[in-house]
């Protein structure tokens, strides 16, 4: 089977313990998944004619996940679903504004995340 086909997950957070959870999860649900630790991470790993979902942390070094959506390529139209400790809904309402998916809070709900990236993967 050529898993280059299968959808990916990427998940970017720079909570190292965050990204192994979410791989953990995701992987034991049959997913694949790619765990990076900053946009710049992700930037210089990605392959754009993969398809699937990501997971973007809020608060990240350097690029900020808002950030990243303001100025994301447009060929880049993986489906994203963001997340974040601590968000008000200035900032929740600016991320729906950019397109993403769904804003969820930390900690995640595992059925929530899981319904969210079902529905990516839909959109993929």
């Amino acid at each position: 089977m050529d898993q280059t086909a299968d959808p990916i997950v990427y998940v970017i957070d720079d909570d190292e313990a965050v990204r192994d959870a979410l791989t953990i999860l995701l992987e034991c649900c049959g997913m694949r998944v790619e765990g990076y630790g900053s946009i710049a991470e992700f930037s210089r790993a990605q392959h754009p004619q993969r398809k699937g979902c990501m997971i973007l942390d809020l608060h990240l070094p350097g690029v900020s996940g808002l950030d990243y959506l303001a100025s994301r390529p447009s060929e880049c139209e993986i489906p994203v679903i963001m997340i974040s400790g601590k968000a008000d809904a200035r900032v929740r309402a600016c991320a729906e504004r950019m397109g993403v998916l769904a804003f969820l809070e930390k900690p995640l709900s595992d059925e929530a995340l899981l319904a969210n990236i079902r529905a990516a993967f839909g959109r993929a």
